[in-house]
């Protein structure tokens, strides 16, 4: 499993499988081969419906992002 965190708090959003992380490293901008960030609001999500995003990783970057027009995740290995 993925551990995820909110870059501004700090505060861990939950995990990911291996196959969520890997569909987002190829539909997400990364600055690098060692990247484990990414900015993340409403059009970065209806981007990656467009691209076959599951329900459940779309929902927990929903949950990620609340109420904030935008937000940034950190992702580690747990």
């Amino acid at each position: 499993m993925i551990k995820v965190i909110d870059r501004e708090t700090g505060s861990s959003l939950g995990s990911l499988s291996e196959d969520q992380l890997d569909f987002l490293i190829e539909n997400l901008e990364e600055e690098s081969t060692r990247d484990q960030d990414y900015y993340i609001d409403k059009d970065v999500i209806e981007m990656l419906e467009g691209k076959g995003i599951d329900a459940d990783l779309k929902a927990f970057l929903e949950r990620a992002l609340g109420s904030r027009k935008s937000a940034e995740i950190v992702w580690e290995d747990a």
